[in-house]
Parts: structure tokens; sequence; C-alpha cells
């Protein structure tokens, strides 16, 4: 007897081929028939009127820390994610000696806009080492499947201690240690490795996070490992720093695929024609051979945030002070004239890869542009903006916010739909529903691409290019990581706030519209309104064996 039977939906197989009506069978995770199925199952599902996909891939999460007291890694199964990619950026929780894991939790809850009362109240500490972490999760038995990317600045701060953020040369020997650590992991089945050059990407009292100071020297010997492997994938948020260039030596020098990560790639009004460049010169890389490709946004790039949690502005010098200070006395320093010339200062000069140019029509109050405040209140926009009290909320749109510059981003083949950041920046934004988004807007709402076009750029084409095997596609023999969903009405709701995490935080979370089930390896997790109960466990796997 079959274990699911999914009957009469509108089949969209991941491929991109064209959709048709048919039946799917279901038994130990797999999917072992598709068009007219008679079998009896021990689960039917009527699908007549509905569109069945295969489970989103999501690449770009962070719910490292989160998993471990959430199996149900909310709220993305909810959104349609069957997969799902941990360690990007190099952040994450393994390895991870005791006497660092404050320092890994504290940077944590800066770089990727984490509660650290949630973290140090809701982390679940049983593995000091990677190996230990996956064997973890394994035990956890999350809602979906991931993978786990080893990563540099959680290695680098397992090896170097405290010295990780503030020594940029390692010794002999903690190179080596660094370089044992890759290898590792990779033997314990990292999917790949991750790292950061981005000059957004600061810890706690504003100290870089490891990565970002390290050498070239250092970041190449860290992907030895892959290269002697023959096998796992390269993620680097790059900035300025880490070029199209620099990557391809990368994906060259280990052949291995490599993917940007970097607000340089995204559609900006004020360079309209600078992003394009970067995807031309990714598809220039792989005529040459060498696979570089971008993790590509399909939402806006917005941020919601406060005075007192300026996250979107550290990455400018004047902003130095802001993070090293006390909670406490940041207003004073927005007060200080210093403080003001240097930030304007900045914006006179502007480093690249930085979030936030000058645009005060970007920032918003209230449903208005911090621009046309200042205007009615007869004002300069900055010292407008810096007079605001601390707790008052304001929305920074910054990239990704027109449609027809994002549009020829979204089809190029050097992109990958990603950046979710699922598991962090939880008080600014929830973009987990980046899926449901895409098919609601690109498929349905604009028409820039079909809906079997979109599927494919969800599912198969991620797995593809991460060497996720069995995975994106509705075929016999696939792992059965399904979607049903309703193509006229499927989309996220609004963001709505949720007090629930561990030490009593809150949350930006996003609901589930149009979507009628979602089932990771036959196994359904979430109905459209509900996660279902599940035992002990969910049936979720730790993914480990991957293509070269």
């Amino acid at each position: 007897m079959l274990d699911l039977l999914i009957q009469g939906a509108t089949i969209l197989d991941g491929t991109g081929a064209p959709r048709f009506t048919g039946d799917v069978a279901v038994k130990d995770g797999c999917i072992t028939q598709v068009g007219k199925v008679g079998d009896p199952a021990r689960q039917t599902v009527d699908a007549a009127g509905l569109a069945l996909m295969p489970g989103i891939v999501d690449v770009h999460t962070h719910y490292d820390a989160q998993v471990t007291w959430d199996r149900r890694l909310s709220p993305s199964p909810a959104l349609g994610v069957t997969t799902a990619v941990l360690g990007n950026c190099g952040f994450g929780i393994a390895p991870c000696p005791v006497p660092q894991r404050q320092t890994v939790l504290r940077n944590l809850s800066v770089v990727e806009g984490m509660d650290l009362a949630a973290l140090e109240n809701g982390v679940n500490w049983e593995a000091e080492s990677f190996a230990g972490y996956l064997e973890q999760l394994r035990r956890i038995g999350p809602c979906a499947n991931v993978a786990v990317l080893a990563q540099h600045s959680t290695i680098r701060s397992a090896v170097m201690g405290e010295e990780a953020s503030t020594r940029a040369e390692p010794t002999p020997a903690e190179m080596a240690a660094m370089q044992s650590q890759v290898r590792e992991a990779m033997q314990a089945g990292a999917i790949g490795f991750a790292s950061s050059f981005s000059p957004n990407h600061a810890g706690w009292a504003g100290r870089p996070m490891p990565s970002t100071i390290a050498k070239d020297a250092e970041l190449f010997a860290m992907l030895a490992p892959l290269k002697e492997a023959g096998r796992g994938i390269f993620v680097m948020a790059t900035g300025p720093r880490g070029t199209t260039e620099y990557m391809e030596k990368v994906a060259a020098e280990t052949g291995r695929p490599a993917f940007m990560v970097t607000v340089l790639t995204m559609f900006n009004d004020a360079d309209p024609q600078k992003a394009m460049t970067y995807y031309e010169r990714c598809a220039a890389a792989r005529s040459r051979g060498n696979e570089v490709y971008i993790h590509t946004s399909c939402q806006p790039l917005s941020f919601d945030f406060t005075l007192a949690e300026p996250y979107l502005l550290y990455s400018h010098d004047a902003f130095d002070r802001i993070k090293a200070a006390k909670p406490e006395d940041r207003s004073a320093i927005y007060r200080d004239p210093a403080f003001r010339a240097r930030f304007r200062d900045n914006l006179a000069n502007p480093k690249q890869g930085i979030l936030f140019y000058g645009d005060w029509n970007k920032i918003e109050r209230d449903g208005k542009s911090i621009a046309v405040l200042a205007q009615q209140d007869g004002r300069d926009p900055l010292d407008y903006f810096f007079d605001l009290p601390l707790d008052q909320q304001l929305i920074g749109k910054l990239f990704q916010n027109n449609d027809a510059g994002v549009a020829p981003l979204l089809k190029h083949d050097q992109g990958v739909v990603a950046l979710s950041d699922a598991g962090a920046h939880l008080i600014y934004f929830c973009d987990a529903g980046f899926g449901l988004h895409f098919l609601q807007h690109w498929v349905r709402e604009t028409g820039a691409f079909t809906l079997e076009e979109g599927v494919r750029r969800l599912t198969s084409d991620p797995a593809a290019k991460y060497r996720i095997p069995g995975r994106g596609r509705i075929a016999a023999g696939a792992a059965a990581d399904l979607l049903l969903f309703d193509s006229a009405t499927v989309g996220v709701s609004t963001l709505r706030r949720a007090p629930d995490l561990p030490g009593g935080g809150t949350r930006m979370l996003r609901d589930p519209a149009g979507v009628h089930g979602v089932w990771v390896n036959g196994v359904q997790v979430h109905d459209g309104k509900n996660y279902l109960a599940l035992r002990d466990r969910g049936p979720g796997r730790v993914l480990t064996d991957f293509s070269r």
C-alpha cells in the first residue's frame, strides 16, 4: 500500500516542462509513480483544481542556532520550503568549544540581527565539533531537510579564540588547525564552505566578524579541502573585495562552483546598470569553464529598524562609535555635531558595498519618506533623522525596489533565487516566504515568468547548482518533497510580530496564502494553516551526500 496519493493535481515537475494533470504516488519518502495511479494509499488527497510542485529549495538561511530549539524551522516549512542550507556567510555555531560559546552567540546577535536573550536561553549546546552538530540535527529531526556549510568565522573563532576578530594573521599551527576543521567538516558531510568579506558584517561591540579580516592566503588554504574532495560549493558574502574576478579565481583553483552574495549585484536606482555588469562578468567566467553564480533576491531589500539598532548603517565609519557604545549612550552620540559631520562625509564619499547611500527618499517613517518629512518641517533630512526618538520605527527601502530593473537580474542564468536570510534579522523583517512571493508577484501579478519557469527557478535550479541530488523535481525516484497550492491565490501575508522566542523575545513573521499542504519526504508538515503534530521528530533529513 502507498503511504500517500495526491490525485488530480496540475503537476509542475520542477524542470520547466509544460504542466499536466495527474497523480503522484509516494512510498517510504520517495515518489514511486507520476501519472495515473490506481493503487490504494494510507493518505489520499484530492488535489483537483490545485497545483503541485516540488518543495522550495532555500539555499540562504541562518537556522543554525534556531534549529536546536525549534525543529519546525518556522516559518519556512509553512511557506513551502522543504530544503534549507544553513551556515551562510560563514556564521553558525559549530565547531564551538565551550569557552567560545558566549562570543559566538554575541556575534550572531549583532551580525544577523538575532535576539541575544533568545540565543542564550534557546540554544541547546550538545556538540563542540561540526560532525557532532550534524549528529545533533539527526537527533532533533527537523521538519525540513537541512544541509550545512562549514563556516569560516565560526572555525576562526574556535581556533583563534577572542583574537579571531582582531588578529589578521593566524600562526602556522592555527592555520593548519583551521584547514583541518574544514577538512573534517567536509568528511562529515558539509555541503561546502562559506565566508564573508562584507563591510556590513560586524559583530559584538562593533568588532569585525572574524573572516572579514582574513588574508587571501588564509581563505585559499581553507578552500583546499574542497579541491581535495572534488565536491562542495563555496559561498561568499563578497563585498567590494570579492570581485567577480576574485570569485572566478576561486572557482578555477578549486574546480568548484562559487556563489556571490552582495548588495552590489542588486538593482539600485542610483546606478541602474551596475548590477547587470556583475551577472555578465559571471557569465563570461562560466564560458571559460568556471562556475560563478549570484544569490538573487526576488523581494525588495527593506529593513525595519530603529536608531537604537540601526543595522543597515553599520558599514559607515561614523557608526563605529555607535556599535561600540551601550544602547543608553547612543542618543548623546547622535546629537554630537562631530558624529553628524563624520556621517555626512561618509555619504559624500561612499564605500562600495554599503547599504545606505544617502537617499533619504529610501527611509520612511509612518509611510512617508524622511526627505518629505524633513522638507515639511523645513529641516535638513540628516538632522531630522538623528533627532528622532531611539524607538521610532523606521523602514529602509534600499535595493531591488524597481520591478523593471530587477526582472532581468532574476531571469539571468547566472542567478539563483535566494537570500531569504530565514532565521536571521528577526526584528527587522521576514523574507522566509520568498518562494511564495515569487509565485505571487513575479509569476501571477507581473507575468515576468511562466508558472513552469517560476517553479523551476525555485526548485530544480538551486538544487542543481548546489549539487543537491534527488530534490527539486517531481519524478519517480525523487524525494517526496511537495507543495500543494492554488496558483490563483498563492502568496504571503503582511508582516506580523510574534512574541514566541525563548526568553520572551519577539520576531517578525509572515503567513502563507493559497497553500494547501507541504510534505517533506512524504510526511505532511503543514496544511496551509497550521503545523501538523509530529511525534518526537520531523521528517527532514540531514543531507550529506552531494553531486560533484
